[in-house]
């Protein structure tokens, strides 16, 4: 039988939250160019993102789209494209707070519904020759803001408000919500 509910991220991540969840879905990645546009509030372009993801996904009954940005004044650090520029994200994030913004949209039928979770990080300091290493862990490579929470990029972090699911990568209230809204109840018996 086919599933209902499309995850349209590869993310390892997003999928394991959704498990978690006790969902049962199909995943795929979706080709999406994720620039900021001109002007564009941070909080704007993750919504945006995560419903540009949710449309590319096809044709599924229920897909869930989500992007995920870190975010530091006014600039937004995406996923590092080298060594370099992870190291130069961690050095910037080193003993600061920054915000983490996760867009979430859920498509049904003809409607779209997104929800925006917003979280505090902050960063003990971090020395260059720590960055480096981390870098050669392999695990900020495809990370916003060069680090994963979740994984040895947690031991950066001194404190943290807000969801850590949402600076994972999918806040699980928000999409839970939207997935209700859709028809579908993480704690029904039928999921």
């Amino acid at each position: 039988m086919e599933q209902p509910l499309h995850l349209a991220s590869s993310s390892p991540r997003r999928a394991e939250l959704l498990t978690a969840l006790g969902l049962q879905f199909t995943q795929s990645g979706v080709d999406v160019d994720e620039s900021r546009l001109d002007g564009e509030d941070p909080a704007a372009m993750v919504l945006r993102l995560a419903k540009d993801k949710a449309i590319a996904a096809g044709n599924a009954p229920i897909v869930i789209g989500a992007d995920t940005a870190v975010v530091l004044g006014d600039d937004v650090f995406g996923k590092p494209r080298d060594k370099h520029a992870a190291v130069a994200m961690l050095t910037r994030l080193s003993g600061c707070v920054h915000r983490v913004m996760t867009g979430v949209a859920v498509r049904f039928a003809d409607t779209m519904q997104t929800a925006l979770s917003v979280s505090d990080v902050r960063f003990r300091v971090i020395s260059t020759a720590e960055a480096e290493s981390y870098w050669d862990t392999g695990e900020p490579a495809d990370k916003a803001g060069a680090y994963a929470i979740q994984g040895r990029g947690g031991i950066f972090v001194e404190s943290m408000s807000g969801s850590y699911s949402g600076v994972v990568g999918l806040p699980v209230y928000e999409t839970a919500k939207l997935l209700a809204g859709a028809g579908i109840h993480v704690l029904s018996k039928d999921q």
